[in-house]
């Protein structure tokens, strides 16, 4: 944490010194489960019409259809965060909710597998696996299948990323929320916002340890892609106060640079993790996510 202001937001510093109180240290993966698992100061999403549990080709999603029996609306394939070794669909289910509500669009929601059990490349197969399994389903789930876009937050706007690389022509639109995208972690935000701001530059680290991969390679540093001009419109969602702020803005500039259609929503006086948090710029980001998805 810097010297000088403080450039979170009052409620935002509440926020995320309670979070960061008793969160374990970066080593212990039975602890951050538990933790996560408990989802402290994170709302419940709201009520949505059709909710249910299936398999997608040996991955378990979970299927949110806020119009049961509408047609032609988006689809949108959700990867949730949790630095590739936590969460799952239960710590999302309130942000996939909303997104629903938000958007009208049915969201498929992906249990991939974990880290460090699992290494790359495990959950972009799973996530790769579920792309093309909701494509397929696109029809009976009411949906355009001209409309699928990929999405996440943290790690999962990593896998986002590396879905639309991989399956180009595949994916109308990735919308990529906090996402790393970049294993060296060299950018500047890591050393303003490396400690004091919950997400640390010594978890971030040891995430992408026990991920695994190649540093180098594209399908596990996004930004390393040698050409990005296929890739589908694009939307960045950002936290000013976040290690991977200037990832994502490096990203996008490489996007636009190559005519892709990028927008970048960066979010002043939050943090990294604050969407689905009880504070003003999470129901901002939010409600221009799912304007931006339905356009």
């Amino acid at each position: 944490m810097t010297g000088g202001p403080d450039p979170l937001s009052p409620a935002a510093r509440a926020l995320c010194d309670a979070l960061a109180t008793g969160f374990p240290g970066p080593g212990d993966v039975a602890a951050l489960r538990a933790t996560a698992a408990g989802g402290r100061s994170r709302p419940g999403g709201p009520a949505v019409s059709g909710v249910h549990d299936t398999d997608a080709a040996g991955v378990p999603v979970r299927v949110y259809d806020p119009a049961p029996g509408a047609a032609g609306r988006p689809l949108v394939v959700y990867f949730h965060g949790g630095g590739w070794v936590m969460c799952g669909l239960d710590t999302h289910d309130p942000v996939c909710r909303a997104l629903a509500v938000a958007s009208g669009a049915v969201v498929v929601s992906a249990d991939y597998r974990l880290a460090p059990e699992h290494p790359w490349p495990a959950a972009p197969d799973d996530a790769l696996t579920v792309l093309l399994w909701a494509r397929a389903q696109a029809g009976r789930l009411g949906c355009d299948p001209g409309r699928v876009t990929v999405a996440g937050d943290s790690s999962g706007g990593n896998l986002a990323a590396v879905t639309a690389l991989r399956a180009p022509g595949l994916v109308a639109g990735q919308l990529l929320v906090y996402p790393p995208l970049d294993a060296s972690m060299r950018s500047g935000s890591v050393d303003r916002y490396g400690q004091g701001y919950f997400h640390t530059a010594a978890h971030m680290a040891w995430y992408w340890e026990q991920y695994g991969g190649d540093p180098q390679h594209p399908h596990v540093s996004p930004l390393r892609a040698a050409d990005v001009s296929g890739l589908p419109r694009t939307l960045l969602v950002l936290a000013d106060c976040d290690v991977l702020r200037d990832e994502g803005l490096a990203h996008a500039r490489r996007l636009a640079a190559a005519g892709v259609d990028c927008a970048v929503h960066l979010y002043p006086g939050v943090f990294h993790g604050f969407l689905g948090l009880p504070l003003p710029a999470a129901s901002s980001a939010l409600t221009a996510a799912a304007a931006w998805l339905t356009r």
